[in-house]
């Protein structure tokens, strides 16, 4: 029998030993000797044998437990003459490695009867199956990754592959950058597309979390839209800037999400995967309220958000968790932006005893994520990002990576009822077991939750609520009118939503010429152009720079070229740029249903057209004839009468 990736033997899943093993002189698979129903006769004949997907005769050798059954199955195989050479061998290979081949069959037709009712939208999701599939587990994409030489990948697995040591792209044999595999960045826009085709396909939403129905208004009309420089600042700068309106109506310490009936603006509340430019402005919608700290609480009431971004040497993001340090430590007297080293222990004090206050109470904590954070695959490419609820399970403290002072430590682990910014999953998170972090064989003061937590998830309704009633405001509150309330709401426009197929192909736009890709292609740094739209934003560049200075002639010199979207240099890409095929052909096959359906609606306009032209006709028709059998009645009648 045919080993696995791991070199076991499907049947009888054990490594079979060197001299156990033999491999076919055609495919180059290894198979297992003593599990073959015919093994080559001599020593000779293990020179030329082939496998018997090689060669055409199948191997019913029948796993332990399925008798007669797996034999059938694989001559049922052979015989389906719609099937080729190469589908007959791979759905004996599926057979024979445990997987159900008819179950995917009947998941399969399940899945067109679900498409055909959703309609054209539904068509989208089969175009993304057919087209973004990862070339390792041939699934459709997790948080895709693009190479430089256009191919799609999971991360998961992407990074998988570079630990081995492998640079080859498996697709084309592209040996991909150092950089690219050392710190991949998943493609937002693909991220998009998959989660919007799946959250169409959905039959509901989650429910929303339940909120304390207490409207806190900040009386700021007299504030500008953004935030600004006062007059009192020496250096202009957002540094010194203060906050703009405040357009929630939240107070500062709220727990938790903020739901649609605390945003009279847009009247849909602060969304998992908003984002804004700034820290300032992200203070406006209530995601993050403190400018500077990045952790927003305090010590006797808890911690409502924290904010991921240089911070320190000993942080890790795993994106559904993440490893925390706390406040304090360092010596802020002199240069604050330059002074790394901790010159002190940190302590459960401020900040750092609001985080250990909400992993008691299991309050839900709102995390955003800036572009400056170090690990790059869930950062943000610009700005400030609202990431969702997680909660604090474990805190303790340990020698930081430095090797001298201790820090405060905290394991965040996600439970929102929207999914991720970087997953495609159309649904929330679900509750999970906790992961293996090692540093707590060497940590102190670990301190870990016992009463059951405030925000947990509820099996009867399938989502994250909370199960106690959330903590008590202690801002003083100033309620906006119920009456004021209802008129702002009146008073919004009601935007239209678009299709899913409009929305999808704005996804797919260029961050050039802002119109839908033609001939996409995607920077290292994981941003999305048309091909042309690239390479006339350079036209005229090299990648080397001739110098001269007095009559001689210099070292050239490396030409920086800069992402538009970004400061990282693309001048090695951008000498072998290649078109992203499988993001193109989605973007084709939308265009045609779109193209499609409206052809259909314009020949039904004109055939509606048509036929009131002719009831139009046939009414005038009737008209004219009406007076002239009217007046012939009358006629007959008055000889009648005389």
């Amino acid at each position: 029998m045919a080993s696995d990736g791991e070199g076991a033997c499907m049947q009888c899943k054990k490594i079979p030993p060197t001299e156990e093993s033999l491999t076919c002189l055609t495919c180059g698979t290894p198979w297992h000797v003593p599990c073959l129903s015919s093994p080559p006769e001599s020593l000779a004949s293990t020179l030329q044998w082939e496998c018997p997907d090689c060669s055409g005769d199948f191997d019913p050798v029948p796993q332990p437990g399925e008798g007669s059954d797996l034999v059938a199955a694989i001559r049922a195989i052979e015989s389906d003459v719609t099937l080729t050479d190469e589908d007959k061998a791979k759905k004996r290979q599926q057979l024979l490695s445990g997987k159900a081949v008819m179950e995917d069959d009947d998941e399969e037709e399940e899945e067109k009867k679900k498409s055909s009712s959703m309609g054209l939208d539904a068509d989208i999701l089969a175009a993304l199956g057919e087209n973004l599939k990862c070339s390792f587990c041939l699934q459709l994409l997790e948080r895709p990754v693009t190479t430089p030489c256009g191919h799609n990948f999971c991360l998961k697995c992407f990074v998988k592959w570079t630990e081995q040591g492998k640079r080859e792209c498996i697709k084309c044999r592209f040996v991909v950058p150092n950089d690219v595999a050392a710190n991949p960045r998943i493609n937002a826009s693909l991220v998009s597309a998959i989660r919007l085709a799946k959250v169409s396909r959905a039959s509901g939403a989650a429910a929303a979390a339940s909120t304390s129905n207490v409207y806190h208004y900040v009386s700021n009309e007299s504030r500008p839209d953004e935030a600004f420089t006062t007059e009192r600042a020496i250096i202009g700068g957002i540094a010194n800037a203060a906050s703009g309106k405040i357009y929630v109506t939240v107070p500062g310490d709220h727990f938790g999400p903020i739901p649609a009936e605390n945003d009279p603006v847009r009247n849909q509340g602060v969304l998992v995967g908003e984002s804004w430019k700034s820290r300032l402005a992200c203070k406006q919608w209530g995601a993050h309220v403190v400018h500077v700290a990045g952790i927003a609480g305090q010590s006797k009431h808890g911690a409502q958000s924290v904010a991921i971004s240089v911070g320190y040497d000993d942080d890790e993001d795993h994106g559904e968790w993440f490893l925390y340090t706390g406040s304090g430590g360092r010596d802020l007297s002199g240069n604050r932006r330059t002074n790394k080293q901790q010159s002190f222990d940190q302590k459960f004090t401020n900040g750092n005893e609001a985080l250990r206050l909400s992993c008691r109470m299991g309050y839900p904590v709102r995390v955003v994520r800036t572009y400056k954070e170090k690990i790059a695959a869930y950062a943000p490419e610009e700005g400030v990002r609202y990431d969702g609820i997680y909660r604090v399970e474990k805190c303790w403290r340990k020698v930081s990576v430095q090797g001298k002072f201790k820090v405060c430590r905290y394991l965040f682990v996600r439970c929102d009822n929207d999914p991720a910014p970087w997953t495609s999953d159309e649904h929330g998170d679900r509750p999970r077991p906790l992961p293996h972090v090692p540093e707590l064989a060497q940590a102190i003061d670990l301190f870990e939750r016992i009463e059951t937590p405030s925000w947990d998830f509820d099996e009867a309704e399938g989502c994250w609520k909370w199960m106690k009633p959330p903590p008590a405001s202690k801002k003083p509150v100033n309620v906006l009118d119920p009456e004021e309330r209802k008129l702002m709401k009146e008073a919004m426009d009601a935007a239209r939503s678009s299709t899913l197929r409009e929305q999808l192909l704005k996804g797919f736009s260029c961050q050039i010429c802002l119109q839908v890709m033609n001939f996409p292609v995607t920077t290292p740094c994981a941003h999305n152009f048309c091909k042309g739209c690239l390479e006339d934003k350079f036209a005229g560049q090299t990648r080397m720079v001739e110098r001269s200075r007095g009559g001689r002639t210099l070292r050239a010199m490396k030409n920086i070229m800069k992402c538009p979207c970004c400061p990282r240099d693309i001048s090695d890409f951008l000498q072998n740029v290649q078109v992203n095929r499988e993001v193109m052909d989605v973007i084709e096959k939308v265009k045609k249903q779109e193209e499609g359906e409206a052809s259909s609606v314009d020949e039904k306009e004109g055939n509606g057209e048509t036929e009131s032209e002719e009831n139009s006709e046939i009414t005038d028709a009737e008209d004219v004839e009406q007076p002239t059998k009217r007046a012939k009645l009358d006629t007959e009648a008055a000889v009648s009468a005389a």
